[in-house]
């Protein structure tokens, strides 16, 4: 059963790793890469010190601890565990994957880039839910994860099912965090 779900995830991979066009390529290079983001999250720190004024830093110790475990558990855990290659290791398909930022780590299983952008989704999710703007919060943030996560198959250094699982993660360890926060009646939680 691993096996033939294995080839599933290939043969999808392949099917969208091909779909690269060249004017895409700069922008999906852009956006898989963690340190064009700042500015995002510099306005995320803004936005919530304006709305959640003395909650703020709560909150971004919550999202702190939510991408520090989602983080650790995919790349300190699963990787080492797991040792699934990444595609543009994998010498079965290693000369079909359509790669040019570089491989990375030699394991891929589970997509840290997904877990990551999954917490901080989640968790902003979570606690905007006494904001009337929660839904196209939401949606821009959830919408924003999946970008960055498929782009990371655009790159090809990932399969679909290492980006499924690390969202699991990463939705999963925030919302851990947010139940924690919670049961300690951390205001705004």
């Amino acid at each position: 059963m691993l096996e033939n779900l294995d080839k599933i995830d290939k043969a999808i991979f392949l099917f969208l790793n091909s779909l690269h066009q060249d004017w895409l390529d700069s922008i999906m290079q852009l956006v898989t890469s963690t340190t064009a983001w700042i500015p995002f999250y510099v306005l995320i720190v803004f936005f919530l010190f304006w709305k959640f004024k003395k909650y703020a830093l709560s909150i971004l110790i919550a999202i702190g601890l939510s991408i520090t475990l989602a983080d650790q558990f995919t790349s300190s855990l699963m990787k080492p565990i797991f040792q699934r290659p990444r595609p543009c290791y994998d010498e079965e398909i290693e000369n079909q994957v359509y790669n040019y930022v570089g491989c990375g780590g030699r394991y891929g299983f589970a997509s840290s880039h997904a877990a990551n952008t999954f917490a901080l989704a989640t968790l902003f999710w979570a606690v905007g839910r006494s904001l009337e703007e929660r839904k196209k919060i939401a949606w821009t943030m959830f919408l924003w994860a999946s970008l960055v996560s498929y782009s990371r198959i655009y790159v090809g250094v990932h399969y679909l099912g290492d980006i499924l699982a690390g969202a699991l993660v990463g939705a999963g360890g925030a919302y851990l965090i947010y139940w924690v926060f919670k049961k300690l009646k951390i205001k705004p939680f």
